[in-house]
């Protein structure tokens, strides 16, 4: 399966940003990567990079590859809301993410891994695909022979957002996609409206 592999803090200092989460790194070194480090002068980034720039965070936070962000793209613009914040909404109804917003995994490559080596039910049965999009009611549990997991039980007591539209089990070690989010429930620092105009080009 592609995705991305490479350093974690490199991209997070391109966008300016801890894009991965916490990152101690990145806090010791909050300037763009690159051999002149922060006394390189940058010129002004024309209308095209700055989309494209935003595209890019888009991706790497969500870690999808370009092929099924142009689909998750395509099938935003044919629905009837807002292109951009359908856009967020069918990333946030991925597998992977929402194992990563309950909890389950401290990252969302974390969860993908999970996901992929069969640990993650959807409604009692494995799902071993993290680009799986969940619908509303639909529940998501750590499979029974891996509620034991030392990574799992970990992740799970230091893990302390809340957020509205899904609800969590800790005894079951189970909880339900409640509602596909609003934009203003989705918490990730992304400009939506930029990467639509880059796609409208």
């Amino acid at each position: 399966m592609a995705r991305y592999t490479g350093p974690k803090t490199k991209i997070a200092r391109k966008f300016g940003e801890p894009i991965f989460g916490d990152d101690k790194s990145f806090e010791k070194k909050n300037y763009p990567p690159g051999m002149h480090g922060n006394n390189r002068r940058r010129g002004k980034k024309s209308e095209y990079a700055i989309q494209l720039q935003e595209k890019q965070k888009a991706k790497y936070t969500y870690g999808i590859l370009e092929r099924q962000f142009r689909n998750l793209f395509a099938a935003a613009n044919r629905s009837k809301g807002v292109t951009g914040e359908v856009l967020l909404q069918l990333c946030e109804s991925r597998l992977d993410n929402v194992v990563y917003r309950m909890g389950v995994a401290p990252s969302r490559r974390a969860a993908r891994q999970l996901v992929s080596h069969r640990h993650i039910t959807v409604n009692g049965e494995v799902v071993n695909i993290p680009s799986y999009s969940l619908k509303a009611g639909d529940v998501v549990g750590v499979r029974e022979k891996s509620k034991s997991l030392q990574a799992i039980e970990d992740s799970l007591a230091a893990h302390s957002n809340v957020y509205e539209w899904i609800s969590w089990n800790s005894e079951k070690k189970e909880g339900t996609f409640v509602t596909v989010p609003e934009r203003i429930q989705i918490p990730e620092n992304i400009k939506e409206q930029l990467i639509v105009e880059l796609y409208s080009k």
